[in-house]
């Protein structure tokens, strides 16, 4: 994620911010299990291209890493209910449980005054 916020390619006026917002938090390792089933992912179509970065690389992270959930706003390739059962098929035979993905209005807890 550091890489991909990094980018020229991200939007210059919110790079800085976005950065910002990493500090703090632990960076996950960038081993060869997560490359491998980020390429998995890309092969058996859970995922489109490119496998080394963006969103395969960023469920195979979870996944390697056994994060409980996947926090996105895409709606097409990631919070999407037929890829969501497409990647608990990969993961259930590769012995690894897939994350929760969800959308930021779903982690929306409000509290109540009773």
């Amino acid at each position: 994620m550091v890489r991909e916020l990094s980018s020229a390619e991200f939007p210059e006026p919110v790079r800085k911010p976005a950065l910002l917002m990493l500090s703090g938090l632990e960076v996950l390792a960038f081993t060869r299990e997560v490359v491998e089933l980020a390429e998995l992912l890309v092969k058996e179509r859970v995922m489109p291209t490119p496998a080394v970065e963006g969103d395969a690389i960023h469920l195979a992270f979870c996944v390697i890493h056994q994060i409980d959930y996947l926090l996105t706003w895409n709606q097409k390739h990631l919070a999407n209910p037929n890829k969501r059962v497409h990647l608990a098929v990969i993961c259930a035979r590769l012995n690894l449980v897939a994350p929760q993905i969800v959308t930021p209005d779903l982690m929306i807890v409000e509290e109540n005054d009773d």
